[in-house]
């Protein structure tokens, strides 16, 4: 008991120091500071990114959502004019195409006098299964869910120094915790989490204008996600609603890092303390039969 306590203890420490060390950084959100706000948020046709987009819409932002699908982002860009947008642009794109991945910003920035958040959101289509072997596939989705985010922020970089803007970088609790059946998502993942980490320390030493927001997310409600994981994983999916209402607060108010839902911020805090019981808790929640 006297050693339990004393764990109890020690992590009560942390997680005060943690909290005192986030507050110190973080601007306070205040909703009015988004009307008109000019935003480019990528995967916008469903999902996180459709929510993202009407949130940033009920704002009062000056919106260009982009993903594959030009109709269905029709739809989305007349909703979020319903909703209240000051303005809405589409523009299709495939973000396995590097042009593609920077004619996007080129077009954001064109029809909106420039950028004050750039939300980094798509992910290609990949398979929930034990990895067969297929290193082409990861070599493509390496360049659409990792590669074209460096290009777009690399490209849209130089405005958002202008505007003392924002990138906000949609990431996963599998880039941060490994686990089976999704290999390939998982290292682009990893890969978006330590690029744009050490990118936050390369402009703070350069004095940049420019904040980098990595969201974690745990397992969320969107139709994708909940078709793939069925028969697979038997534990509570969030609201993909609420999941994009907690990226923006946390990129206006120009967070680090922040995660949703509450477990995957403890998930990772004692991730490398007890590795056996955890490596035991990430194997039993799935199920599998050889």
């Amino acid at each position: 008991m006297k050693l339990y306590a004393k764990l109890l203890l020690l992590c009560s420490i942390c997680v005060a120091f943690i909290a005192v060390r986030w507050s110190a950084n973080v601007t306070p959100f205040n909703e009015e500071s988004l009307k008109g706000a000019r935003v480019l948020v990528t995967g916008a046709s469903t999902g996180i990114g459709e929510q993202l987009a009407y949130h940033y819409a009920r704002l009062g932002a000056q919106l260009v959502i982009t993903a594959r699908r030009g109709n269905v982002l029709e739809q989305v860009v007349h909703k979020c004019r319903e909703m209240g947008a000051q303005r809405a642009f589409f523009i299709p794109a495939d973000m396995a195409s590097p042009s593609d991945a920077e004619n996007v910003v080129e077009y954001a920035i064109e029809q909106l006098g420039g950028l004050d958040f750039l939300v980094l959101n798509h992910i290609g289509p990949s398979p929930y299964r034990m990895w067969n072997g297929d290193v082409e596939h990861t070599r493509w989705l390496l360049e659409v869910n990792f590669l074209s985010y460096l290009q777009m922020a690399q490209k849209a970089l130089p405005t958002l120094e202008k505007s003392k803007g924002s990138i906000v970088v949609v990431s996963s609790l599998l880039g941060k915790l490994c686990g089976p059946f999704a290999l390939p998502y998982a290292a682009t993942k990893f890969a978006l989490n330590g690029f744009f980490g050490g990118l936050q320390h390369e402009l703070a030493m350069q004095k940049s204008n420019v904040s980098i927001t990595i969201c974690i997310l745990g397992l969320i409600d969107t139709e994708s996600a909940m078709e793939k994981i069925k028969g697979y994983i038997n534990m509570s999916a969030y609201p993909a609603h609420d999941a994009a209402w907690h990226v923006i607060e946390a990129g206006a108010s120009r967070q680090s890092e922040s995660f949703y839902p509450w477990y995957t911020y403890y998930a990772c805090l004692f991730r490398d303390w007890f590795p056996y019981y955890r490596d035991q808790a990430i194997q039993n929640s799935y199920t599998y039969n050889p």
